[in-house]
């Protein structure tokens, strides 16, 4: 079966404040993201620039799959939240940061604001696995209810703030989706 890319973006900020900023120029109206912990501000955002013009938005889609990758897994909450429960003389658990301290939580962010109803998953490798993120994809349609899937590596631990977002369908395009457009990004 051979996939095509139907939209990309790359994205690459260098503090947290510059991906509200964003998110703000952007004009979104949903406070929810405030909420949010960093990797899932900044798939968010992607996700809502990949999806900005999409004319079918926000209508139920049964047929669309959300797979994310990155290195760090959700490490910058996940260390947070150890300082809130590091010390037993100030213990102060914060179920806000809780929630966020599995990666997948993006993934779920992601569909429930474009009200996906595929397969959402999130993989976390040591590199930007070009092959793994391939095979991955290529499983996801093996599903055949799936037409669309929206792909990224989102990496947000230790100033790296950065997301590859593709959008990958069996719609034929210029662009087919290989292992050498993913190492090409």
């Amino acid at each position: 079966m051979n996939l095509y890319t139907k939209k990309q973006l790359n994205l690459s900020f260098n503090n947290s404040t510059e991906i509200v900023d964003c998110y703000r120029s952007l004009q979104v109206d949903y406070p929810k993201f405030f909420k949010m912990d960093g990797l899932s501000k900044l798939g968010f955002l992607a996700s809502e620039m990949i999806f900005r013009h999409d004319e079918n938005r926000f209508m139920p889609r049964e047929d669309v799959a959300v797979v994310c990758f990155n290195r760090s897994s959700s490490l910058d909450t996940d260390i947070k939240y150890q300082e809130t429960i590091a010390d037993n003389e100030n213990y102060f658990p914060s179920p806000s940061l809780f929630v966020y301290t599995l990666p997948n939580i993006v993934t779920g962010e992601i569909a429930i604001r474009n009200k996906f109803l595929g397969e959402t998953s999130f993989y976390v490798c040591e590199y930007f696995d070009t092959t793994l993120i391939f095979r991955t994809v290529m499983n996801v349609f093996s599903d055949k209810s799936i037409n669309f899937a929206l792909v990224a590596w989102i990496e947000y631990f230790e100033n790296i703030f950065e997301v590859k977002m593709f959008l990958v369908s069996k719609e034929k395009t210029d662009l087919e989706f290989t292992v050498k457009y993913l190492n090409q990004l």
